[in-house]
């Protein structure tokens, strides 16, 4: 479990680097985002207090950067 934490907290790490300029948006963004994606998703399907829960205007706009371009 404590492994898992580890790897979730390199996701955070990512994308927090990513919006506040210290790093360039890359694959590894894109990939961030999809795990934290999924096991938000996951979260909102086994519990409704989580329904609410949703991604910063920031990292939706990383989200749409993808969509359109591949990379920002």
């Amino acid at each position: 479990m404590f492994g898992k934490a580890v790897v979730t907290e390199g996701h955070f790490d990512v994308l927090n680097d990513n919006i506040s300029g210290t790093r360039s948006i890359d694959e590894h963004t894109f990939v961030s985002v999809a795990v934290l994606a999924d096991r938000l998703d996951r979260l909102q399907r086994t519990n409704p207090m989580f329904a609410d829960v949703s991604f910063s205007p920031e990292v939706e706009d990383l989200v749409h950067c993808e969509s359109i371009s591949g990379l920002c």
